[in-house]
């Protein structure tokens, strides 16, 4: 989850590359590269699929910068645009699919070592869990609980509206709740 000193240095980066200011661009692209990736790759399932919907987005973000109205609704904006571009994406790939499967699982690896088994245990199925909810609650429930985002963010971001957002919330964490408490009992 971002700070409120990590969102006051993506307003600041957002509005000075929105004046011309290319080193805060790059600073925004090296900031915010692996948030967007990680996106793409829940919405997506592949790897490659994912980081070539970023490029193109990347491409989107650098022109339209500078007609963002708003600095602090980078995050949102830029994750519309990967969003935008993922949906774009995989309805290409659909139309020339035969049958496979359309997405892979992500992996999920936690970002610190665990140690105790027990622990280790329950995140593995905790991660199980979450790979087996849609791709479109998979990614709500990780913009609101790993980026931090506010529901209108994250309808911004999917371009979907709250209320989904709401629901998908919901259901993501009905269908968790299910499944944890199934495997505990």
């Amino acid at each position: 989850m971002r700070t409120e000193k990590e969102k006051a240095l993506d307003t600041y980066l957002a509005a000075a590359a929105r004046t011309g200011d290319r080193r805060a661009l790059g600073r925004l692209a090296e900031r915010w590269h692996p948030k967007l990736l990680a996106h793409a790759h829940r919405l997506t399932g592949e790897r490659l699929l994912a980081a070539d919907c970023v490029q193109e987005a990347w491409t989107d973000i650098l022109n339209g910068v500078s007609s963002l109205d708003n600095a602090a609704a980078f995050p949102a904006w830029a994750f519309r645009i990967v969003s935008r571009r993922c949906a774009r994406s995989i309805r290409r790939r659909q139309r020339h699919r035969t049958g496979e499967a359309a997405l892979a699982r992500e992996d999920h690896q936690s970002a610190e070592a665990i140690n105790e088994p027990e622990t280790q245990s329950e995140m593995a199925t905790i991660g199980r869990a979450i790979d087996e909810l849609p791709r479109q609650q998979r990614a709500v429930l990780a913009l609101f609980y790993t980026e931090g985002l506010r529901v209108a963010e994250i309808a911004a971001a999917m371009d979907i509206a709250p209320g989904t957002v709401k629901t998908r919330l919901m259901h993501a964490r009905n269908k968790l709740r299910a499944r944890l408490e199934g495997e505990t009992r």
